[in-house]
């Protein structure tokens, strides 16, 4: 066990980082959308709280089986049906944040044998649960630009 550690501590010292930026806005100001048609910044992280959610159950999952196939996700169903605009900013940083350090953790412990389980995830190529992981922490990079805490 340990190959994931870095990736574990580095997504703690990622949300650690941004937690006081986002803290930092209003909510006036996270409730606006970005541009015309895009994503306010609640939505953005609820976006990245559904995502944690859905790679949660990726990255326990895929440590029972051989290998494993996991639904579609649809990003915009997600989002508009749990209507982050509706939450208070200051819930949904925190409830991103304590999610994203159970991820840490739950990433640290994945034992290096079964980083290589082929997970199927909505197109017939696998990619295995160490590139899961590892991709977890530069999407949710991606997403706190957008954001502007990166």
């Amino acid at each position: 066990m340990g190959r994931l550690r870095p990736v574990a501590r580095d997504l703690q010292e990622t949300v650690d980082a941004a937690l006081p930026k986002l803290r930092a806005l209003s909510d006036a100001a996270a409730a606006e959308p970005r541009a015309p048609g895009k994503w306010s910044r609640k939505q953005i992280i609820g976006h990245l709280i559904d995502s944690a959610s859905n790679n949660h159950q990726r990255f326990v999952r895929a440590q029972q089986a051989e290998s494993l196939s996991f639904p579609p996700y649809e990003q915009n169903h997600w989002v508009d049906s749990q209507r982050y605009d509706d939450r208070a900013w200051a819930d949904i940083v925190t409830l991103w944040h304590a999610y994203n350090s159970h991820l840490s953790h739950v990433i640290a412990q994945i034992p290096d044998h079964r980083l290589s389980v082929p997970c199927i995830i909505e197109s017939a190529n696998p990619v295995t649960l160490e590139f899961l992981a590892t991709d977890y922490v530069g999407h949710l990079r991606h997403h706190l630009a957008q954001v502007g805490v990166m």
